[in-house]
């Protein structure tokens, strides 16, 4: 049932031309929200835009490479000059790896994944804070599960992630006297085919690399953003999903008190990649 709870609400989503942005983009616009849209996939993003218009929602689609600080600035812009406002910011985009660090032709591969999944919503989050604090807003922070688990051969996308953690935990306190929330949203599989865009050793995109990995029970892009819309609408501080019918929410627990199986587990998911 929708609850239209997005009506008129100004929603900043990046990384919103595939996958879980582009799920949560109908989503919203299907609850009438207005949506600023960001992306490097200018065609398809466009092409997203023009769907959540024929939802019943509002939206603009905006070029942006968050990894740059001047995007991050000229995307919240652009969203302010389209709505006057902005009352939601959703912190999507994001690039992983299946590599080895030892294996790495240059570890800058590391540095170019911190960028794009940490520094780009820091940085967004910096230039969309003034107006957020404005209006009570939400910022969604679309982290992983392979941050409470052990993963080795994704070192540089988990340390990515722990950064996020780290961060908005500590922004969270900061802007709470404002009346702006933060949402944490740890996603287990995700069938997006985001495995298939796993960056390796090289640091080039490899098309089905790790696709055994992903050969488990995946979350729907549809329910994935059904559970992001109203995680972020009820405030929520932390949410976990299920990880091959796992709560997800028993992991941190396991690593806790259990870390040397769940790096077998880790282990056993890496030799099976491959590498």
């Amino acid at each position: 049932m929708v609850t239209h709870s997005y009506h008129n609400n100004v929603t900043l989503i990046t990384g919103a031309s595939s996958g879980i942005g582009e799920a949560l983009a109908y989503e919203l616009a299907g609850q009438g929200a207005c949506l600023a849209l960001a992306a490097r996939r200018v065609e398809s993003l466009e092409a997203v835009a023009a769907r959540c218009r024929e939802l019943g929602g509002q939206a603009v689609a905006i070029r942006a490479d968050i990894s740059q600080q001047t995007d991050c600035e000229r995307l919240v812009q652009e969203t302010i000059e389209a709505y006057g406002r902005l009352d939601t910011l959703v912190n999507n985009a994001g690039i992983t790896m299946w590599a080895r660090f030892s294996d790495l032709n240059d570890p800058a591969l590391i540095e170019q994944i911190m960028k794009v999944n940490f520094l780009g919503a820091m940085y967004c989050t910096y230039y969309a804070l003034p107006y957020l604090q404005q209006h009570e807003g939400r910022i969604a922070n679309i982290s992983s599960m392979a941050d409470k688990l052990i993963t080795p051969g994704n070192t540089g996308y988990v340390a990515s992630k722990h950064a996020m953690e780290g961060f908005f935990e500590a922004l969270r306190a900061e802007v709470a006297e404002a009346g702006v929330s933060v949402t944490m949203l740890y996603l287990g599989f995700v069938d997006t085919g985001f495995a298939g865009r796993m960056l390796d050793k090289e640091g080039k995109v490899s098309s089905g690399i790790a696709a055994q990995l992903w050969q488990t029970k995946q979350m729907s892009p549809a329910d994935s953003a059904r559970l992001i819309a109203r995680a972020t609408y009820q405030r929520k501080r932390t949410v976990y999903t299920h990880v091959d019918g796992w709560p997800g929410w028993i992991f941190p627990w396991f690593k806790l008190l259990m870390p040397r199986y769940l790096e077998k587990i880790g282990k056993g998911f890496m030799d099976a990649g491959g590498i």
